[in-house]
């Protein structure tokens, strides 16, 4: 495969790859006047990924940097309402722009940031993490999380840019590296089978084709998101997988004797789960659930779950944003590479589900 540099047009912004982004960078920076750039991180990026940055940028070597705690639990207001008060002590204005260098929570969080702030500030996005690179950079979601319940609080709009440098990779932890991969998997089975079939033999970081891998994520993601931006209808398949791995992402992160899952270890098992409940609801074939149940179990270790376990995660269900009119509804799946929108499902059919990822 060729390695995929070219950028990819957003609306109204640019997906930049390679050491060419930082160039186009460089350009907003001389021809915006801004009054003053202010560069968020959290404690992790600060170390490993800030110093990368300022190579390509010695200008900005004195510029503020803000920093909030690494982790999903730190993605709420007061962080926000932290950032917001550094801004303005620092003399922050309209024409400040922020750059947020680091995995979702940063990213997602500064663009809020950046967005409230004095109504509307430019920013940023230079995405570290796998995760951020092939999800978080494209669609515009932006926002926190509200007492642990996913992403409840934010708003869509759009960066000036996005640069994917995949050197950032580098300072990634496997798990971590892995927690992507489960989005770029995802792409596969919602838009491309062909894609799917081709990572399902986990691809490492060091794989030559990573980059290509990465930019084509981004090409499907971008894809559906420019047909529809505000999720009426094509952009609902983004979230197979994620209204049963969402809520199982919260109850892990919520309750003290749980251990936390990393976003893609959680939507991993949403995306098992919801492949059986397909069996039943949407034409999917049992071979077609049990193969995409063989990929995401030889890259994540099964997690237990008990019946109380069970019926808490089903209780956190009537949070999830897709909801309407009370009821739940699901992304599912007709085959691998064709998505159904708008499935309800009936709730005495989730235990199935659950006993069709713990079973062997």
């Amino acid at each position: 495969m060729k390695k995929a540099t070219s950028a990819i047009i957003g609306k109204g912004y640019k997906v930049l790859f390679s050491e060419k982004a930082y160039a186009d960078l460089q350009s907003l920076l001389e021809s915006s006047s801004y009054s003053s750039v202010f560069i968020l991180v959290d404690t992790n990026t600060q170390g490993y990924c800030l110093p990368l940055f300022l190579e390509y940028f010695p200008d900005l070597e004195g510029a503020p940097v803000l920093s909030i705690d690494a982790g999903e639990e730190y993605k709420h207001l007061e962080s926000c309402q932290g950032v917001w008060q550094q801004l303005s002590d620092m003399g922050a204005d309209r024409k400040s722009l922020l750059i947020n260098v680091g995995g979702g929570v940063v990213t997602d969080l500064g663009g809020f940031v950046a967005a409230a702030f004095k109504r509307g500030i430019d920013f940023v996005n230079v995405p570290t993490t796998l995760l951020s690179m092939v999800d978080a950079s494209v669609g515009g979601k932006t926002g926190v999380d509200l007492g642990g319940l996913k992403n409840q609080i934010g708003i869509i709009t759009h960066p000036k840019m996005v640069i994917v440098d995949t050197r950032y990779l580098n300072t990634l932890p496997e798990n971590e590296y892995k927690s992507g991969y489960a989005e770029m998997l995802k792409h596969g089975i919602i838009r491309d089978q062909r894609y799917f079939r081709e990572l399902s033999s986990f691809k490492s970081l060091k794989n030559e084709n990573i980059e290509d891998f990465i930019h084509h994520s981004v090409e499907i993601k971008n894809s559906v998101v420019t047909e529809d931006l505000f999720e009426s209808n094509l952009r609902k398949i983004l979230n197979f997988g994620h209204t049963l791995g969402h809520a199982i992402e919260t109850y892990c992160l919520t309750h003290p004797n749980k251990t936390s899952l990393l976003h893609g270890e959680a939507i991993a098992i949403g995306m098992i789960t919801e492949a059986y409940l397909a069996t039943l609801l949407s034409g999917l074939s049992k071979t077609a659930a049990e193969e995409i149940k063989s990929v995401f179990l030889k890259i994540f270790p099964k997690v237990a779950f008990s019946k109380e376990d069970i019926t808490s995660i089903l209780e956190l269900l009537r949070y999830d944003k897709k909801n309407s009119h009370g009821k739940v509804k699901f992304v599912l799946l007709k085959d691998i590479g064709q998505p159904a929108i708008d499935i309800e499902v009936k709730p005495e059919l989730f235990a199935d589900a659950f006993a069709f990822y713990q079973r062997h």
